[in-house]
């Protein structure tokens, strides 16, 4: 365990890290993750404590962090108490809010597990084709949290991961909703029918209004890239095509937004 240095000796050398992966995923090996934000943190403790490698904190912080402190120290993780500038170097980022840690990173699950384990019932789900902005992630992350999604599903070669960034601006959802890593898409598409699933695909325009369609019980809505939408394939697999109608002001949502209104239109009938 390393704590604070006393006064007049050196501050430690701190690690730059931001949003990379510190190591190699090698033979299944587990791969940290940096991550940072104050819920981002205390979710992963919260969750999964076993995780957490190593912390960074502000000083300012110790009040509030004390039962993870605790846990560093009855388990022998290394802590540090950093300044501001040395928490933005680990972070990369400005928005750290006094906390920094490097954690195991969950993998995304395969789709036949994730059915395999589902309990019967309603439930919804994203599927990302072509989204790739970390923030977005992190802001869909949140609302899929809020709203009770069941998962969030990536395409097979989708290059979107889980980030610093997206667990900051996810303020601890990324935690509470699994991440789904996709096979063939149309065994994809096959396997989600089969387990009940409608797929509703999202358009800016041109398709069924989302406030007087009806929406069943076990619903994936699939959203695409903001500039190129989703592939023509599963354009042509989805059950149902769903508009968001607005006030003309604005071309549309952007894909952040549009899954908070989705997921809320399925909660207000189905939760």
């Amino acid at each position: 365990m390393t704590r604070r240095p006393p006064p007049g000796r050196r501050p430690p050398r701190v690690e730059r890290g931001g949003d990379r992966d510190r190591d190699r995923d090698v033979a299944g090996e587990p791969v940290e993750l940096r991550i940072y934000g104050l819920n981002a943190v205390q979710a992963v403790f919260a969750k999964r404590p076993d995780a957490i490698r190593k912390l960074y904190l502000a000083e300012a912080r110790i009040p509030q962090l004390q039962p993870l402190l605790r846990w560093c120290v009855a388990h022998r993780l290394g802590y540090r108490v950093v300044g501001a500038d040395d928490l933005q170097k680990l972070a990369a980022s400005a928005h750290h809010e006094g906390v920094v840690a490097d954690v195991l990173q969950e993998r995304p699950a395969s789709l036949t597990h994730w059915l395999r384990t589902l309990a019967p019932g309603p439930h919804v789900a994203l599927w990302l084709d072509g989204v790739g902005n970390p923030h977005n992630l992190g802001a869909i992350l949140r609302s899929a949290a809020h709203f009770g999604a069941s998962a969030l599903l990536l395409s097979k070669h989708a290059s979107l991961a889980l980030s610093g960034a997206a667990a900051r601006v996810a303020e601890g959802g990324a935690e509470a909703v699994p991440l789904v890593r996709l096979g063939r898409e149309d065994n994809a598409v096959a396997q989600l029918h089969g387990a009940g699933f409608a797929l509703a695909g999202t358009l800016v325009r041109g398709g069924n209004d989302l406030f007087g369609a009806r929406i069943p019980e076990r619903v994936v809505y699939v959203l695409g890239a903001e500039q190129s939408g989703m592939s023509s394939a599963l354009a042509a697999a989805c059950d149902l095509r769903l508009s968001i109608p607005g006030s003309g002001a604005v071309e549309s949502l952007n894909v952040a937004s549009a899954c908070a209104v989705l997921l809320a239109q399925w909660a207000q009938r189905h939760r």
